[in-house]
């Protein structure tokens, strides 16, 4: 098993064509605790010993549906925060997406937390970059995002954070996802519980 405290594997954005999907995962999972960053784009990745509390946070999905914490238990939770103006977090769209359809079917949960806008222009991004899933509406409360402070600077956006069966952050990822293959990881490493 492999326990990386801090860990990213990522290349610049424009050296990412040259490099295979397979490649990039197995550079990240070099697990050399390099604490690597290249230009916004940081990973940590915390063992179970080490993850913090879960987290208890709470909001109201775009069509109005109210979501907790606790509908996501028992599953692994991506938590992705990002907002329709944010040029990242439009850029790493796709990159959630795939990685979302590549564990349909298995016990994991995607859920994003749009920190800016309302409703409408929320709806409006997931269908200009056909995005599924669904995302917590917190503009206005701002209970969510609260909820993540002490994992994510509440400034970092885009920022995603992958919850394990039991709630707590396994991993997070600040900054714009440059490749599906980083997140899949860290995804199966948290169903696996080798994180």
């Amino acid at each position: 098993m492999r326990a990386a405290s801090v860990v990213a594997a990522v290349a610049l954005a424009g050296s990412l064509a040259a490099c295979s999907n397979d490649s990039l995962a197995n550079q990240y999972r070099s697990g050399d605790n390099k604490g690597y960053i290249a230009g916004d784009f940081a990973v940590k990745e915390y063992t179970p010993a080490d993850r913090p509390a879960a987290v208890d946070f709470s909001g109201t999905l775009a069509d109005g549906t109210k979501v907790s914490a606790a509908d996501y238990r028992g599953k692994v939770t991506v938590v992705n925060f990002w907002y329709a103006n944010c040029a990242p977090c439009r850029q790493e769209a796709a990159q959630l997406e795939k990685s979302y359809k590549e564990f349909s079917g298995k016990p994991v949960e995607f859920l994003g937390v749009n920190t800016y806008d309302q409703a409408a222009t929320a709806d409006a991004f997931a269908v200009a970059h056909k995005v599924t899933y669904p995302s917590i509406i917190d503009a206005d409360t701002k209970t969510a995002t609260a909820a993540f402070a002490g994992i994510v600077p509440l400034s970092s956006t885009p920022s995603t954070v992958v919850l394990d069966k039991q709630g707590r952050p396994a991993a997070r990822i600040i900054g714009e996802l440059p490749d599906a293959s980083i997140l899949s990881t860290l995804i199966k490493d948290a169903l696996d519980g080798t994180s």
